[in-house]
């Protein structure tokens, strides 16, 4: 059916290939930045800003090419036996961002590190929570997540929430 070039149908017609246009150059547009302009991002890592001040995280150096993986998130742990208090912990440590597969294998073991460290601190009493020599626990944890790693090894824990709540 043709429609004459100067009728409403026309004219609807007409707006909705131009609208249809619009919406192909957008998505077209974005597809190209998303995956040619922007550097790709792998979800639970993010990198550090740059910082040179003293109070800086140990190899987060400007330009370094270090990155601080996060993606273990917040964990609320109860203490063993069900006793009144629970440990509300953050873990982050310096990775090279460069280094891809290794990157890639941290993002796919943070559920087992997550295990590794629910395991840890519900193992642990109330008394020993209130008690807790941090200083041990990152080298136990550091000891156990490494033992998971094949294609790198973490040098340094970080405890970036750690309150014990009774």
């Amino acid at each position: 059916m043709n429609t004459p070039p100067g009728s409403a149908l026309f004219r609807v017609t007409r707006i909705l290939v131009i609208i249809a246009a619009v919406l192909i150059l957008v998505i077209l547009g974005g597809t190209v930045y998303a995956f040619f302009i922007r550097p790709p991002e792998v979800p639970g890592t993010k990198a550090p800003a740059p910082s040179a001040s003293p109070g800086a995280v140990p190899g987060t150096a400007p330009g370094g090419g270090t990155a601080m993986f996060t993606g273990i998130g917040r964990l609320r742990i109860a203490a063993r036996g069900g006793e009144p208090a629970a440990a509300l912990i953050s873990i982050a440590f310096p990775y090279p961002g460069a280094d891809r597969a290794f990157t890639e294998e941290l993002v796919t073991k943070a559920p087992e590190f997550r295990s590794i460290a629910v395991d840890y601190f519900a193992a642990l009493s109330a008394e020993e929570l209130r008690n807790l020599d941090e200083a041990k626990a990152k080298a136990e944890l550091l000891r156990r997540f490494n033992a998971e790693l094949l294609l790198g090894k973490i040098g340094v824990l970080y405890f970036s929430d750690l309150m014990i709540l009774e």
